[in-house]
C-alpha cells in the first residue's frame, strides 16, 4: 500500500445517511458511519464534494462492506471480553487461574452481552516472563473446550502449535500481538477458516517491546506495518475480509503515540479490513487520569471504546463488559 487516504469528519447514524444522500459524505463500512473530508497522499483535507478523479476509488473502497466472518455482527461494533488464564496480567492476573474460575468468568460475560471471548494464557505486558507452548496449552484449551459450544472464542497466542491445537478445540479467532511473525503461524491460520487480529508490535518480544518506542511518524508507520503483514497473509492465502487490523496501542508506545493513533483510528480503514481496538485499562489511561489502579480505569476505558466506536471499530477489546456493553446500546439508541 503506497498511498492512502484518511477519513475525517466522521459523522453516525441518521446523519450518516442524511450526509450519503446528499452527496457531502460518503460511507464508512456501510452506513452506520461517514466522512465527509479526506486527507489525502499529500496531506492536503478535501472535502468529498472535490475529490480529485484519482483518489475516487480510494474513497469508494473506504465503503465496501466485507463479507462475514467468524460469526461478528455486521450493524454494529462487537464487544470481545478479556479473558485471561494467567498468574501475571497487568489487570487481572491470577483471577482466573483455573480452569472452573475462567469458564465461570467466561460464561458471565457471555451472559452480559459481550459478542465474543479472547482468551489469552500468556502475558504480554512489557517485562511478562515467557511460558512454554505447554504450559500455554495446559492453562489455555480446557477453557476454549468449555466454551467454543457456547460463544465465539478467539485465542490471543503468538505461537504456531497453540493456535492449532486452539482451532481444533473450537477457536474461531486468532489474536496474535505479533501479526504472524512467529515461524509457522501464518501457515497455521492459512490452513483454516478462522479470522486473525494482526496487531502492531515493535519487534517480536513484549517484554522489550518499549525500548523500540520510537517514530518519525507513529500512524504511518503502523498503517505501513500492518499493510505489510496484510500482503503476507494474503500471499499465504488468508482473505483479506478475515483480517482484522489492531494498532497494538500500549505495544511498544508512548502515550503521546497512544493519544495520536486514536485520533487518527479511521486511517484503519484505508487498509481494507475490520479495526479492533484493545486499549482498556491501559497504563496511559492512568496516567491521564491519575488512576494508579488498572481495575479502576472503568470511566476513561468507556471513553475510549465510544472513540473506537465512533470512528467505525468493529470490534472492541474489553475488561468491563457489562458496562462497555450498556455504554455501546446508549449510543447506539441515541444515533
Amino acid at each position: 500500500m503506497n498511498e492512502w487516504i484518511e477519513p475525517l469528519a466522521l459523522v453516525h447514524g441518521g446523519a450518516a445517511r442524511d450526509a450519503i444522500a446528499a452527496g457531502s459524505g460518503l460511507p464508512l463500512r456501510g452506513v452506520a458511519h461517514a466522512f465527509t473530508l479526506v486527507r489525502d497522499p499529500a496531506n492536503v483535507v478535501l472535502s468529498v464534494r472535490d475529490l480529485p478523479v484519482t483518489l475516487l476509488d480510494a474513497a469508494a473502497s473506504l465503503g465496501e462492506v466485507l463479507p462475514p466472518v467468524a460469526g461478528l455482527p455486521a450493524d454494529r461494533a462487537a464487544v470481545m471480553g478479556i479473558l485471561n488464564v494467567t498468574p501475571d496480567s497487568f489487570s487481572d492476573g491470577g483471577l482466573h487461574a483455573t480452569p472452573e474460575a475462567a469458564i465461570a468468568a467466561g460464561r458471565a460475560m457471555l451472559a452480559a452481552g459481550a459478542d465474543l471471548l479472547d482468551i489469552g494464557a500468556e502475558s504480554t505486558r512489557p517485562g511478562a516472563a515467557p511460558v512454554t507452548v505447554e504450559e500455554e496449552c495446559r492453562r489455555l484449551i480446557p477453557v476454549v473446550e468449555a466454551l467454543a459450544g457456547e460463544g465465539i472464542v478467539s485465542v490471543d497466542t503468538r505461537h504456531a502449535l497453540t493456535m492449532r491445537r486452539a482451532l481444533e478445540a473450537g477457536a474461531r479467532m486468532i489474536n496474535d500481538v505479533a501479526a504472524l511473525r512467529e515461524p509457522g503461524a501464518l501457515e497455521a491460520v492459512a490452513g483454516s477458516e478462522c479470522a486473525v487480529v494482526l496487531m502492531h508490535m515493535p519487534g517480536l518480544d513484549p517484554a522489550t517491546m518499549q525500548e523500540r518506542a520510537r517514530y518519525d511518524d507513529v500512524v504511518a508507520e503502523v498503517v505501513r506495518f500492518l499493510a505489510e503483514r496484510i500482503a503476507a497473509c494474503e500471499a499465504a492465502g488468508i482473505a483479506r475480509h478475515r483480517i482484522l487490523a489492531d494498532p497494538g496501542i500500549g505495544f511498544g508506545k508512548t502515550m503521546e503515540h497512544d493519544l495520536e493513533l486514536l485520533r487518527r483510528l479511521p486511517v484503519l480503514h484505508a487498509l481494507g479490513c475490520r479495526v479492533l481496538l484493545g486499549a482498556s485499562r491501559k497504563k496511559f489511561i492512568g496516567r491521564i487520569t491519575g488512576e494508579a489502579v488498572a481495575a479502576r480505569r472503568l470511566g476513561g476505558s468507556l471513553a475510549v471504546a465510544l472513540a473506537g466506536d465512533a470512528a467505525g471499530a468493529s470490534v472492541i477489546r474489553v475488561h468491563d463488559v457489562p458496562d462497555t456493553v450498556q455504554a455501546l446500546r446508549m449510543v447506539e439508541a441515541m444515533r
